[in-house]
């Protein structure tokens, strides 16, 4: 049984259909299996699509030249009209070298294309977003850096994706400082949007306070570095935070840190008071919340770990494409609330319910930049999106097909860019949602058409 708490807060008992441990495997390793056969069949998943009208071949005298030629004179003369004229203002590029895709490592830019097409799909679909991948052939920082910003011109935004830490942290630290569009790396910041949106609803679940917990971060890479910080910033007590490396807790001791990974080292400083030392499993007794972003499993984190944690923890074990365990090994050693990166279990953590609609909203506004402030308010409308249609322990964030989750989120992450003062745009609460709303049902209604024409052919 599970506890379903309605928007009224009263509670009611639902049942849940039991699996068996092989179907729940064989059901895990399905999308897999999927993958391998339908890539090759429609051999990619982006492709350019006209947006304007074409009456007759006359009209591209008007998309082209010659009358392409005022509109390039225009921009010339008014360079902010780029945003009126073209497609940029809804364009973002997907940056990546390859260093760390998904869970398997350094893999190079070629194979991390299908993934990067995957985040446009996303982007496009729940979004509205115009995202295209750029797969960079280097692993020099500088030159990543210098790569991004010379391509500011063609995009309104610039999310970065799957770029091995520490450098990731420099990286996104210095396109935020000299580019005039939003820089983000989704692997930090779009992941620890997402998990606080979790752990909003999952403390409301088993009755406690962000201030009183003890977290547990398994793995102290981009993700769960950004994941902690976000924690803080929303409330939780950084001496309560407790991070884990392949070499232990992250506690003062560890001064080899200092020189070679400073974020790890800040967090050193800021983080664990009491100093403990040791590794997963002491890091983990007695914790209130597990947080890994780590190797991933099914037996990264054992069974006998969760069960020494708090009463009703939480464990949100987001390793992908395998998470550090299983979350039904998770549930029988004694876990109240599991969260996964994988959309085929309860409670998917996942950035998909981040990005998409943080765009949204940040490119609604021509913002500058995406802030802490704009990452907690898309957490936080999150939390509230899945609260009102009531939170279960298996139902603690809204699932990407839920109704206007992702123009929710995007309204009030452009509402906070206005707050802030870092959008270019000021629109009404009533335009951001009509503006999101628009720009996504069409993007959702182009695919169903290319389906039913066959544009995009059936799979077989």
């Amino acid at each position: 049984m599970a506890i379903e708490i309605d928007p009224a807060g009263e509670s009611k008992k639902v049942e849940q259909k039991k699996m068996t441990k092989e179907e729940l495997l064989a059901k895990a390793y399905k999308p897999a299996e999927d993958a391998m056969k339908l890539h090759p069949y429609f051999v990619g998943k982006l492709e350019t699509s006209p947006k304007c009208c074409i009456r007759d071949f006359d009209d591209f005298a008007i998309w082209y030249t010659p009358g392409v030629a005022e509109v390039c004179k225009d921009i010339y003369k008014h360079p902010e009209k780029v945003f009126e004229h073209t497609n940029k203002g809804n364009l973002v590029a997907v940056v990546t070298d390859g260093t760390r895709v998904l869970g398997l490592g350094d893999i190079g830019p070629e194979a991390g294309l299908p993934v990067m097409e995957g985040k446009g799909i996303l982007f496009k679909y729940l979004g509205g977003v115009d995202a295209f991948p750029i797969c960079l052939d280097t692993k020099d920082p500088e030159e990543i850096i210098r790569t991004v910003e010379l391509l500011q011109p063609s995009f309104g935004g610039i999310n970065l994706e799957d770029i091995a830490q520490p450098k990731c942290f420099h990286i996104l630290a210095e396109l935020r400082r000299r580019c005039k569009i939003p820089v983000w790396h989704d692997d930090q910041q779009g992941t620890a949007t997402v998990c606080l949106a979790g752990l909003i609803n999952a403390l409301k679940v088993v009755g406690k306070r962000i201030q009183d917990v003890k977290i547990t971060l398994v793995g102290s890479g981009a993700a769960n570095i950004r994941i902690g910080a976000l924690y803080m910033a929303y409330g939780a007590k950084p001496g309560n935070l407790i991070y884990v490396d392949t070499k232990g807790t992250l506690h003062k001791g560890r001064t080899e840190l200092q020189h070679t990974h400073k974020e790890k080292w800040q967090m050193c400083q800021d983080t664990n008071a009491k100093n403990l030392v040791g590794g997963v499993e002491e890091a983990m007794r007695g914790a209130d919340v597990l947080s890994a972003a780590s190797t991933p499993g099914p037996d990264t984190i054992k069974k006998e770990w969760v069960a020494g944690m708090a009463k009703d923890p939480i464990v949100f074990i987001t390793a992908n494409p395998i998470p550090e365990m299983w979350p039904w090994d998770a549930h029988e050693a004694g876990a109240r609330i599991v969260g996964t990166g994988r959309s085929d279990f309860p409670n998917q953590i996942n950035n998909s319910l981040g990005f998409p609609g943080i765009f949204r909203g940040t490119l609604d506004v021509a913002a500058t930049t995406i802030t802490d402030g704009m990452c907690i308010a898309a957490a936080t409308e999150l939390a509230k999106c899945a609260e009102d249609r009531g939170l279960s322990a298996d139902s603690i964030i809204p699932k990407m097909d839920e109704p206007n989750v992702f123009v929710r989120e995007a309204v009030a992450v452009a509402l906070k860019a206005i707050e802030q003062g870092v959008a270019r745009k000021t629109l009404t609460r009533d335009e951001l949602y009509k503006k999101a709303e628009m720009t996504i049902s069409r993007a959702r209604r182009e695919t169903e058409v290319k389906m039913r024409e066959k544009i995009i052919p059936p799979v077989r």
